[in-house]
């Protein structure tokens, strides 16, 4: 069951609260009531006014142990608030709040006890034991979720605030390395680029230089029919030359076939028997 929230108007003290000053704060709130209840069990079968004095004073001062203990646990709690885990921090909000409750409850036990001892009646002073029960009650249980605030989430632990403060130096150290990585990687790509763009102006400069290898396909076609013109005028001035050889040599050859027989005409031998 969740208790309703109360809110109390905050009161500025003339003095600053030391940090830590809750624990031993709270080991008076836990004990003076428990000795309040055992003096007035006492004094139910002794029946002494000395003792129920004794009572009257220790409650007074439960009441101040318990706003002292409110202000102490404001002052810590904001201390351990930033390391404390999510289900840490809930936790210390419902401590808190029943921190609260029990401050104001320190009141209404005093207030009662002073009723009981105006009103010499059975009832005030059971109705006063039980409600000095019930708050005790009430501090034993903030008592032991105080100790699990410390133990197991572990608020205000010297401790756990030093291995959060490597922790967040580690943490300082992780960006600083990945800061460094990216620009790093951030100088590797600015000089990839620069090696890309100084190779594109390079090879536009082989172009322009060269602009002939831009149109490769009309050089080979224009390459092609030159060959083609240059081997059928190579072909004519052959068919040219050939005739020409030919028609000389027949006109060389012809008369000395004519002059060979005649002049050299073999005489007819005469058979002699």
């Amino acid at each position: 069951m969740e208790l309703p929230a109360i809110k109390i108007p905050q009161i500025a003290l003339p003095f600053d609260v030391p940090v830590l000053l809750h624990p031993p704060v709270d080991h008076f709130i836990i004990a003076l009531p428990i000795v309040v209840l055992l003096l007035e069990i006492i004094n139910l079968f002794a029946k002494k006014r000395a003792i129920g004095v004794v009572s009257f004073f220790l409650i007074i001062l439960t009441a101040v142990a318990a706003v002292a203990a409110y202000f102490t646990g404001t002052v810590d709690g904001k201390e351990a608030w930033d390391l404390l885990s999510q289900s840490g921090q809930a936790e210390l909000k419902e401590h808190k709040l029943f921190g609260t409750y029990l401050m104001l409850a320190s009141g209404v036990v005093l207030v009662f006890k002073l009723l009981s001892s105006m009103i010499q009646r059975g009832m005030m002073k059971g109705l006063f034991l039980l409600i000095l029960i019930l708050f005790v009650a009430g501090i034993l249980k903030q008592g032991k979720e105080g100790g699990e605030l410390v133990y197991k989430y572990g608020a205000n632990v010297k401790i756990v605030k030093t291995m959060d403060d490597e922790m967040f130096d580690l943490k300082d150290e992780l960006n600083d390395y990945k800061e460094e990585e990216k620009e790093e990687e951030e100088a590797a790509a600015a000089e990839e680029a620069q090696k890309a763009k100084a190779v594109t102006e390079e090879t536009a400069s082989e172009e322009e230089a060269t602009p002939a290898e831009a149109i490769p396909e009309v050089k080979e076609e224009t390459t092609a029919e030159t060959v083609k013109e240059n081997v059928e005028e190579v072909k004519e001035a052959v068919a040219e030359t050939a005739a020409k050889v030919e028609a000389s040599t027949e006109e060389t050859v012809a008369p000395a076939v004519e002059v060979v027989p005649a002049a050299e005409a073999p005489k007819p031998e005469i058979a002699t028997h």
